[in-house]
């Protein structure tokens, strides 16, 4: 079986997520796996919750891409992997894994996984989600504060120290390695029945 490997990646907040859903739930769990690089934070196991909650997580380093990059070319094999399992409310792994099956089409998504240069290279089709920066910000405060356990402060902190320059200094960079660049994420309509007829092309000449 060959692997087709899509990436997504795009601002915190931008749609990456919507995308990625609507892709997959097109075409199946059967056709389309998905790994999200936020599983491959690194454990700080060593570090105390005050301290783990001061660490920049919006920078490359904060990755194991490496882990990711190896998962990619064992899914590429044929071979299931066990992604980690990250919890946002602790700031840290947790002990459990999530089995990830190998298909025929792999979405990555992420913020920074235009970043690597070796994981770009992985991939077939590299897809960046445009949205603006206000929207971006309320869609992460909604989202931290109801789903991660989160503070409104500590969102807003967060934001204004690391995610903002961050996002400057390497997110929208990226975007120039980008294939094709989706205004609005899952929303934009046009763009989601293009590449659904982009992975169709793919699974049919399989």
């Amino acid at each position: 079986m060959k692997t087709t490997i899509i990436g997504i990646a795009g601002g915190t907040g931008s749609g990456k997520s919507t995308l990625t859903a609507r892709l997959r739930k097109h075409f199946g769990e059967h056709e389309v796996s998905v790994i999200n690089h936020d599983s491959y934070y690194k454990r700080h196991d060593e570090l105390p919750y005050e301290e783990r909650c001061k660490l920049n997580y919006d920078h490359p380093d904060s990755f194991d891409t490496e882990l990711l990059i190896k998962h990619l070319q064992a899914l590429r094999r044929g071979e299931s992997v066990e992604v980690p399992v990250y919890n946002y409310a602790i700031h840290n792994r947790s002990d459990k894994t999530i089995t990830v099956s190998p298909a025929p089409v792999i979405i990555v998504e992420g913020i920074l996984i235009f970043a690597s240069a070796e994981l770009c290279d992985m991939m077939d089709l590299k897809v960046f989600v445009d949205t603006d920066a206000d929207v971006r910000i309320l869609r992460r405060i909604v989202r931290d504060v109801k789903s991660r356990g989160r503070t409104l402060d500590s969102v807003v902190n967060q934001y204004l120290t690391t995610v903002k320059p961050m996002h400057e200094q390497f997110v929208e960079p990226s975007k120039r390695k980008a294939d094709l660049i989706v205004p609005e994420g899952g929303r934009n309509e046009v763009a989601l029945d293009m590449l659904i007829k982009w992975v169709s092309n793919h699974l049919q000449t399989e």
